[in-house]
């Protein structure tokens, strides 16, 4: 049975290749099987509103295509399934070395069955709307990291994302309830952290506070301060916001929480300028391993980028319709 929209008059894109477009994509995901019967011309110009000439060019362009073919006297019938790469469209909050583990992941799990395209919408509804809508029909799967500005507007995201066909999205790194019937690999940011948090209690004993340097325009998700937060409350820590790193006061006692690098690097060097020992006065906590943190003996929160990368893939690969919550860990080292 043939989708009951097969286009969009606002769309840029003209009708007949939209509708070209849509038949081709219900052909290779099997929806139209083969030698199904497509509806005549004069049929299908009256269900769908179209002009005969948009009808007879979108059925000439399945023909060029290979997708359909025409027996004289009875109709236009579905060959079969084309052997496509399956194209998708992956569309970053930001560029980072981590989002690049997560590309290089998801491109290596994909092999030679995928043609990905890469876009970044920079937090801003506005530019992902223009992405969309843009490339909406062009792709068999989107894949959008839905991190946005602090005081973005839900509705305007949420409408954004509700244009894509459910079973053509897939949620990276953060889960919304709202949207079922997607794909998501996501984080649990306020579980995750406060299980990360409580699996080092012993080594956070020494400290009476828990202060996390949170940058004001990081865009950083709110539920990392919310897990924090339950975790001072739960075991009677005080719980204190930087937003400058620049203006760290240390105190004996107190372990500090760090998302950004540069507010990591200020940290450490204010340390070694001080009295106070690492891992023993001052407990540092950085989010996201590197090499570099390994180095200087950080101890790290992160999720697992290279898993997260390989298991969006896989869904994509196996169409399955699941949210899976991707692997969190800590690495204890000396800093804590």
């Amino acid at each position: 049975m043939l989708n009951p929209v097969l286009y969009n008059s606002a769309d840029k894109m003209p009708i007949y290749k939209q509708i070209a477009l849509s038949i081709g994509k219900q052909i290779d995901k099997g929806l139209l099987k083969k030698n199904f019967l497509l509806p005549s011309i004069n049929l299908f110009s009256e269900q769908y509103a179209v002009a005969r000439d948009t009808v007879e060019r979108a059925y000439k362009e399945l023909k060029k295509q290979g997708y359909i073919t025409s027996v004289s006297g009875k109709g236009f019938y579905v060959v079969g399934k084309k052997e496509n790469k399956i194209k998708i469209l992956l569309v970053f909050n930001k560029l980072s070395s981590f989002k690049k583990i997560i590309y290089y992941s998801f491109l290596k799990t994909l092999a030679d069955k995928a043609v990905v395209d890469l876009q970044i919408h920079h937090y801003n509804p506005q530019h992902l709307k223009k992405i969309i809508e843009a490339n909406l029909g062009k792709y068999d799967h989107y894949v959008i990291m839905p991190h946005f500005e602090t005081n973005a507007d839900k509705k305007a995201f949420m409408d954004i994302l509700k244009k894509i066909p459910p079973e053509e999205l897939l949620l990276l790194d953060k889960s919304i309830p709202e949207l079922t019937g997607s794909m998501s690999v996501f984080q649990d940011f306020r579980t995750d952290i406060f299980d990360a948090l409580v699996s080092a209690l012993e080594l956070l004993e020494k400290y009476n506070t828990l202060s996390i340097i949170f940058p004001e325009y990081s865009n950083h998700p709110p539920e990392i301060i919310e897990g924090l937060q339950q975790f001072c409350k739960n075991y009677d820590k005080r719980f204190t916001i930087i937003t400058n790193g620049a203006k760290i006061k240390l105190v004996r006692g107190t372990a500090f929480i760090v998302i950004a690098d540069d507010d990591l690097a200020i940290l450490v060097k204010a340390i070694r300028k001080s009295s106070y020992q690492t891992g023993k006065d001052i407990g540092i906590i950085s989010f996201n391993e590197t090499e570099l943190k390994d180095l200087l003996d950080i101890t790290v929160i992160s999720t697992d980028f290279e898993k997260m990368g390989h298991t969006a893939a896989r869904l994509i690969l196996k169409n399955q319709i699941r949210q899976i919550k991707n692997p969190f860990k800590i690495i204890k080292r000396g800093s804590l």
